[in-house]
């Protein structure tokens, strides 16, 4: 007697399909599971018998063998409980089902024979719509987030004897009442920059950071408004696509962290992890792997407050994906791949007590301001496009009833930038501008040799490197984008230089 059923498994943020096999034959009584099994899918056969027992389905006195296939991919996680157990009434004749072949079936049992809920249902429909099943069942918890997968049948279940009871009957019918889609046509922000007094230039630099899609950093004295600004920065970033909030939907599914009730996620992320963040908690690993805060900022913002308290190390796994927009983890169980497609917002201070270099209230030694700024490395310095001041505001600008910009307003441009970009890469693949290839930077960039000559003496007065240099005329090019101007002019250039000239001033000036 044997069976086999469909089921899948969490692979990155992804899904595989797996085949679960079950043979029941004459020999020793044994209930043996293979096929590169986790810990916790070994366990599986102790909660499908105490199970099938509890539903009043004994487990027959012979040989059991069950493998998931392929055996080249790890199997992790609860999941396969409810396939084997569908597998194993298979294959004893208590299920008859002619459609099994095109049912994916996935969920955790507990040992009083209730369907448990788990991660990752969004990514295993997609991928059991993909390889061409018609039907899906999960848990019942599950159940709205398997229905965000289009053209696609999926049945909830709470319990053994109700999937029994449906698979044998045949009755393949969506379960379950359809949850109206909430009115996201205008998105609820916390923070606006309506709230913002002064701080002008930080809202420039914001407003450039957000339209080119480049990574900022923030340095002031504390109290100066820095978190303040970054978590404003969700309000101009510009709604997301169906495909984008698929994506994200995703990763948050498979973290355990998507709210189905919301349905897709509209609203594009900020995280903000505390500076005790381990490098597994900021990149991703582990040893069952999974995304970390970089992968959950994808397609948002990660905002690093008090950036010199990072542990270095910790800090400097974020070069590559900041360069690569994606970060890979190799590990016994395989290699996975994430999206971090995100824009980086750090802020500081300029030294331990915050207040260099204004000599009046700094006291710190040359030493001590050596210290503190070298825990931010020259090569992560490079990656970020644009360093911006924040000074402390006056007694007036703080009480100031003059009515400030909103982020509305500041949205709309950069919407306008963004599809300037789109409309100008639209052959590539790349859609912005901090994203343009160093080999496409003549074509994107290109100067008149009046500017040319220009940029070969700044080049040489801030000490740039070739990617410095390339990130000036990338900032350059979202400039101008946002006067919709096609040439890069000297105001352009000169201003995307002011944005590399203050970590010229605190970095070398701690020297």
């Amino acid at each position: 007697m044997y069976s086999v059923i469909n089921t899948a498994t969490i692979y990155g943020i992804d899904s595989k399909m797996i085949s679960v096999e079950a043979d029941i034959s004459e020999g020793m009584p044994i209930f043996e599971m293979v096929g590169y099994l986790s810990s916790e899918v070994k366990e599986a056969k102790e909660r499908v018998r105490s199970a099938m027992k509890n539903a009043g389905y004994a487990l027959p006195i012979k040989r059991i063998t069950v493998n998931l296939s392929p055996a080249s991919i790890r199997k992790t996680g609860a999941g396969f409980d409810l396939p084997i157990a569908v597998a194993i009434l298979s294959a004893i004749g208590i299920i008859e089902c002619e459609r099994l072949a095109s049912i994916c079936i996935c969920g955790e049992i507990g040992l009083d024979g209730k369907i448990q809920p788990i991660n990752g249902v969004l990514s295993m429909a997609i991928e059991a719509k993909r390889n061409g099943l018609e039907i899906i069942m999960v848990p019942k918890q599950n159940l709205v987030e398997a229905k965000l997968v289009s053209d696609l049948v999926c049945i909830g279940v709470e319990n053994v004897s109700e999937v029994i009871e449906i698979l044998n009957s045949g009755d393949f019918q969506t379960n379950g009442e359809l949850l109206a889609e909430p009115c996201v046509s205008e998105l609820h922000y916390q923070y606006d920059f309506e709230m913002i007094n002064g701080q002008q230039a930080l809202r420039r630099a914001c407003e450039v950071s957000i339209s080119g899609m480049h990574n900022m950093l923030m340095v002031g004295p504390p109290g100066a408004g820095k978190s303040m600004i970054a978590k404003c920065i969700p309000s101009i970033l510009p709604p997301m696509d169906s495909d984008e909030q698929l994506e994200l939907s995703k990763i948050y599914s498979v973290c355990g962290m998507f709210d189905e009730r919301q349905g897709l996620i509209k609203a594009r992320p900020f995280r903000s992890p505390h500076h005790t963040v381990s490098p597994q908690g900021l990149v991703g690993g582990g040893q069952n792997p999974h995304p970390g805060e970089i992968s959950l900022a994808h397609r948002g913002v990660l905002f690093l407050d008090e950036l010199t308290e990072f542990n270095k190390s910790t800090l400097e796994i974020l070069r590559q994906p900041l360069e690569d927009k994606k970060v890979h983890i190799s590990r016994a169980a395989g290699s996975f791949t994430y999206p971090a497609d995100f824009v980086m917002v750090a802020a500081m201070n300029p030294c331990s007590c915050g207040y260099y270099p204004d000599l009046n209230r700094c006291h710190c030694t040359r030493q001590s301001i050596q210290r503190y700024l070298s825990r931010i490395s020259q090569p992560l310095l490079d990656r970020i496009d644009i360093c911006v001041e924040a000074p402390t505001l006056n007694y007036s600008q703080i009480v100031s009833k003059n009515k400030n910009e909103s982020s509305k307003d500041i949205r709309d441009r950069v919407m306008a930038c963004h599809k300037m970009q789109r409309d100008r890469y639209l052959n590539y693949d790349f859609k912005f501008n901090s994203q343009i290839p160093s080999s496409l930077i003549d074509k994107f960039c290109k100067l008149d040799e009046e500017k040319s000559i220009y940029m070969s003496a700044m080049y040489e007065k801030y000490s740039l490197t070739a990617r410095t240099y390339h990130k000036v005329l990338r900032v350059a090019r979202t400039i101008a984008d946002l006067d919709s101007s096609e040439e890069i002019g000297f105001d352009h250039l000169n201003e995307a230089l002011c944005y590399r000239g203050l970590d010229k001033r605190y970095w070398e000036a701690g020297v």
